[in-house]
Order: C-alpha cells, then structure tokens, then sequence
C-alpha cells in the first residue's frame, strides 16, 4: 500500500512536469508546474517531513507559482513576436549539451555515493532547530532569495510597461 502511494504520487508528479514543458502555451503549462510542486509537496507528506511539505506549498505552490504567471502575464507577446529565429535552433542544441552535462554530473555523484546502513535510527529535527539553522546560519541566503524573487518580479512589470511598438498613446 504504502509503495503503490509513492508509484501514484511520482507517476502524476512525473505526467505533469512532462505534459506541462510540452505545451505552448505558457499559462497552461504554470498550472501544471503548481500540480508537479503540490506532487512533491505529497512526496514530502508521504516520507514524513510535514514541515517540508508546508514549506513546499507555501513558497512554490504559492509564492513561485503566483510570480511565475504574474510573470507570464505581464510579459505577454504577439503571435507575430514569437516566430522561431533560425539561430534558436543552434541555442537548443547547446542548451541540450548543458543539460546532458549536468544531468551526467549528478548522476556521477549519485553514483559514487556510498550508503551505509546505520543500525541507529537517525535523530528527529525539530522546527525549532530547523528554524534556528534557517534563521542563524543561512539567513543572508534567505533574504538573496527573497530579495531575487522581488527584482525579478519588479523586472517583468517594467518589460511588461516598456512600449514595444514605438508609438504613443494619445491623450490628455
């Protein structure tokens, strides 16, 4: 029972991802990023660590996603805006490369981890300690993030502002 939860859970997490980096268009494929991250806030569930799981709905199933499709929506283009650029197919290949690179790096380590098997079970985290080390040690890292978050969010409401065709509006 408990594995035929993680196959559901990884299985529809997995079909959302994939489903939404194949669409185009973008507002539906936000919607499914918010299904795959509520997926993982399940896997969460499911392993046990609630507060990671609260976590997970509160910054990406709430604050990413709601960024993101301000985002997409403030920067909204033109059919005519998004034509394929003969160069873009070059930037596909070398963005597959990267990938590929990144995705044998990771594999790589995973693989040279070794796992052993402790006979003791591993010490419980509380939320306070899990605060404290949030709030001590990595609270500059917290506040870039935030802080990245906001730009990035001020930047497409400028782009969104910028008037694209070169003409004014008329009036008073």
């Amino acid at each position: 029972m408990n594995t035929a939860a993680l196959i559901l859970i990884a299985l529809g997490t997995l079909a959302t991802a994939a489903v939404a980096m194949t669409l185009r268009n973008l507002i539906h494929s936000a919607l499914l990023l918010v299904a795959s991250w509520a997926g993982i806030a399940a896997f969460y569930l499911w392993a046990g660590a609630e507060f990671v799981a609260f976590a997970q709905v509160l910054v990406y199933v709430g604050a990413v996603s709601m960024v993101v499709l301000f985002a997409v929506l403030l920067t909204r283009q033109s059919r005519a805006d998004l034509a394929v650029a003969p160069e873009s197919y070059s930037r596909t290949v070398s963005a597959l490369l990267a990938g590929g690179a990144v995705l044998g790096v990771l594999f790589g380590a995973v693989l040279s981890t070794p796992l052993s098997v402790s006979s003791k079970p591993p010490l419980p985290v509380t939320v306070r300690a899990l605060g404290l080390e949030l709030m001590g040690t990595h609270a500059a890292a917290l506040l870039i993030v935030g802080v990245i978050l906001t730009v990035s969010l001020l930047g497409a409401v400028v782009i969104a502002a910028t008037d694209r065709s070169g003409t004014k509006e008329d009036g008073p």
